[in-house]
């Protein structure tokens, strides 16, 4: 018996109606947007790979080598560099010592009392400047004077008796002649009268420590110099072990400077010394740039300092304007010596390279060559060359840095070679 069939329901036989556009549209659009992705990021690798074949079929085929041109990276290392010259010459060169040196007076004096009292008065300045034997402040001397009033009579009344016991030794050599007393008064009186030459003796000696004592009562400057700050002030009581002292007196006229050198310069300076030679030292500022006073080495140290290989030497300046202060840090340029007819060149030719310094020769076809060369003396940007160069040589001073052996070089201007 067939079975009866059932007709589709309502829902079913509308899914086979024809598809109304604004449903399927919706529903069909990430499907199409997944596929166009795809063929863009297909069309940018086949790109890609078109341009690095055209890249390396362009690095293989090099036009500019084909038509004789010159790698813009290799035109311009075969250029001329424009350079500065000097040329080199003959002239004397000092040879000088240069080192960091301090500022030392000859003579520092701290102004003490010889004596304990009251500080009545003081006659300086801070500051000032005062010669040898200047008053600078005064003791109370009235304990002073009356000891030496007392001192004074004491002086006399053994005079006195010094001349009575005289006179009397004189009386007993007469009666001892004519055998009136005995011999042994003679001898007690002569006794008497040494006994007040010695006490005389003393007494006058203590009148003249007194002396002195109202003489220390004054207080004078020892040497010249400027004085420092006042140490004390008038009305306290001072005396000679005081550590500070009334004043500090600092002699700068004149003043000396002292410095170090190396060890292997002392026999150079040893020898110019021995000649009778008064060697010139120079002093500049902490800038080096600035030139303070022009005097000469006086002395060397007797030994080496065995920590730092160096030897201390003292040079002495007039000083006249004041220019040096006692510890300042000064630049000291010790002229040793003068080398005759040295071939010199600006210490800016001189490179520093493996081997050792060279320069940079200019040749007459404008090529350069670099040449080693032994330095000597350097003074004031000048070097002296023992070895290496010839005399009327041109050497590059600037604009070494973009040089190579053989490099064309371009002078700006015939001033530049000088």
């Amino acid at each position: 018996m067939r079975e009866q069939e059932t007709p589709p329901s309502p829902a079913v036989c509308e899914t086979h109606r024809a598809p109304d556009a604004s449903r399927v549209l919706p529903a069909a659009s990430p499907f199409v947007g997944r596929r166009s992705g795809v063929a863009r990021m297909r069309a940018a690798k086949l790109a890609l790979l078109v341009i690095l074949v055209l890249a390396l079929a362009l690095g293989l085929w090099r036009p500019w080598s084909r038509s004789g041109g010159v790698a813009p990276s290799e035109a311009a290392a075969d250029a001329p560099v424009p350079v500065h010259v000097a040329k080199v010459v003959d002239q004397d060169m000092p040879v000088v010592l240069t080192a960091l040196g301090s500022v030392t007076p000859l003579t520092t004096v701290t102004v003490k009392t010889q004596l304990a009292g009251t500080l009545q008065s003081v006659f300086f300045r801070e500051g000032q400047s005062v010669k040898q034997s200047d008053v600078l402040a005064q003791i109370d001397p009235r304990p002073y004077e009356l000891s030496l009033a007392n001192a004074e009579g004491v002086y006399a009344k053994n005079v006195a008796l010094l001349d009575e016991a005289r006179v009397n030794l004189t009386r007993y050599r007469t009666l001892l002649a004519a055998h009136a007393i005995a011999a042994q008064q003679f001898d007690a009186q002569m006794s008497l009268v040494k006994q007040y030459e010695g006490q005389v003796k003393s007494d006058a000696a203590n009148v003249g420590t007194f002396k002195l004592d109202l003489k220390y009562a004054r207080i004078t400057a020892p040497v010249s110099g400027r004085l420092g700050m006042r140490q004390v002030d008038p009305g306290n009581y001072v005396t000679p072990t005081d550590p500070n002292g009334i004043v500090v007196i600092t002699q700068l006229q004149p003043i000396s400077v002292v410095f170090t050198t190396a060890e292997d310069n002392v026999s150079g300076i040893v020898k110019r010394m021995a000649t009778g030679a008064r060697l010139t030292t120079e002093v500049y500022d902490r800038d080096n740039s600035t030139l303070l006073e022009t005097g000469y080495l006086e002395t060397i140290d007797n030994q080496v300092d065995a920590a730092t290989g160096t030897v201390k030497l003292r040079a002495v300046f007039s000083n006249a304007q004041q220019t040096l202060f006692p510890n300042q840090f000064v630049n000291a340029r010790l002229l040793v010596d003068t080398v005759r007819h040295a071939l010199v060149v600006p210490e800016s030719a001189v490179q520093d390279g493996v081997s050792g310094p060279f320069v940079y020769v200019v040749k007459p076809d404008q090529t350069v060559m670099v040449r080693a060369v032994k330095v000597g003396t350097v003074d004031h940007h000048i070097a002296s060359i023992p070895a290496g160069l010839a005399l009327g040589e041109l050497v590059v001073t600037d604009g070494a840095d973009r040089l190579r052996a053989g490099a064309k070089v371009v002078l700006p201007s015939p001033a530049d070679a000088h």
